[in-house]
C-alpha cells in the first residue's frame, strides 16, 4: 500500500510557513456532518461548525489571513456570530485566527497547556517556524485541566484532554447529542501524523488517546479529523494499529541497540509510508520520543 502522496501531503501543509501560502487563492469549503453540524475546509485543520439558537461555536480556525472566508461561509449557514471557539490545540494552522475571532467578541476555550504556549513565542518542530505569542485577543478566556462540557445548541458537548499525544494541550470535541466528535491532530487522515515531541507530544500518547476515543464513541459516531476526510471508528482504529505495528517495529529494534541510522535503514514504516526524507524524519523523531 503506497501512501507517501499522502504522507508527503499532509507534513508539508502542517510544515508550510505563513509567509508561503497564497491565501487569495485558498476557499473554503463546507461540508454537511450531521444535523446543525458542519465541516469547513480551507488551509490548515478541519473546522467544526455547530450552528443553533443558542448562537455558533466552532472548533479550530485556521490561519488569520482566512478569518474573513471563514466567516462568509458561516454566515452562509447562520445569521449567528461566532461566540465561541475551542482550540484543539496551540498550532498556528488551528489556532492563527484567534485573534480576529477573539477581537470580533468571540470567547475562546482551549487546554490550559495549549493557553501557556500561547503566551508565549514557540517553535513548532516539524516546520521550525516561529510561532510568534498571541496578544491578548487571542488567547483563551476559558481553560481546563481536564473536561468541561458546554449545554449548546440542543446538544451537550464534552471538551476532552487525554493528556500529552499530538502536543502537551490537545483536546478533543464531542457533540453528543449529535453523535459527532473533532479529535484535532491527535487523529488525521494524511499518513504518517506530525508528534510535536519537543513540545510534549508522545507517540504512545496519541495511540491511548485515540484507543480512549474509539472507546467512547460507536459505530454511528462521525469523526471529523484534524486534517483530511471524515470518518467513523473503524478508520480511527485502523490509524491505532498503523501507529503501534510501527511502534513495536521501532522498540524491538532499540531494544536490540539498533541506532537510528540503523532503524531507519531498517524500514520501520514499511506497508505504510515508503522510504524518503520526510519519513526518515519522521523516524527520527519517534526515536527520540521512544527515548525519553
Amino acid at each position: 500500500m503506497k501512501r507517501v502522496p499522502y504522507l508527503l501531503c499532509g507534513l508539508l501543509a502542517c510544515a508550510l510557513p505563513v509567509a508561503a501560502q497564497d491565501f487569495d487563492q485558498i476557499q473554503i469549503t463546507t461540508t454537511p456532518v450531521r444535523g446543525s453540524i458542519y465541516m469547513l475546509q480551507g488551509s490548515g485543520g478541519n473546522i467544526g461548525v455547530s450552528i443553533g439558537d443558542d448562537g455558533t461555536m466552532i472548533v479550530d480556525d485556521q490561519f488569520g489571513p482566512l478569518t474573513q472566508k471563514i466567516t462568509a461561509a458561516i454566515a452562509r449557514l447562520t445569521p449567528n456570530p461566532v461566540n465561541y471557539v475551542v482550540n484543539s490545540h496551540w498550532h498556528y494552522d488551528h489556532s492563527d485566527g484567534n485573534v480576529n475571532f477573539g477581537r470580533a467578541g468571540a470567547t475562546i476555550v482551549a487546554h490550559e497547556n495549549s493557553r501557556t504556549r500561547m503566551m508565549s513565542d514557540q517553535i513548532v518542530s516539524l516546520s521550525n517556524r516561529l510561532q510568534e505569542a498571541y496578544s491578548e485577543e487571542g488567547l483563551p478566556k476559558i481553560t481546563f485541566y481536564r473536561s468541561m462540557r458546554f449545554h449548546y445548541n440542543d446538544d451537550a458537548i464534552d471538551v476532552v484532554h487525554l493528556g500529552p499525544a499530538h502536543t502537551n494541550g490537545d483536546a478533543f470535541v464531542y457533540f453528543r447529542d449529535t453523535n459527532v466528535i473533532h479529535t484535532g491532530d491527535v487523529y488525521v487522515r494524511y499518513g504518517l501524523p506530525f508528534i510535536d515531541n519537543p513540545n510534549g507530544g508522545s507517540i504512545s500518547g496519541m495511540i491511548e488517546s485515540v484507543w480512549t476515543i474509539a472507546g467512547m464513541i460507536d459505530d454511528d459516531t462521525i469523526v471529523i479529523p484534524g486534517h483530511g476526510q471524515l470518518s467513523n471508528r473503524d478508520d480511527m482504529l485502523a490509524y491505532r494499529a498503523m501507529l503501534v505495528t510501527i511502534r513495536d517495529r521501532m522498540q524491538t529494534l532499540m531494544d536490540q541497540g539498533r541506532t537510528p541510522d540503523q532503524i531507519v535503514a531498517a524500514n520501520p514504516t514499511r506497508g505504510y509510508a515508503e522510504p524518503g526524507p520526510g519519513t526518515e524524519r519522521w523516524i527520527r523523531a519517534a526515536f527520540d520520543d521512544l527515548s525519553r
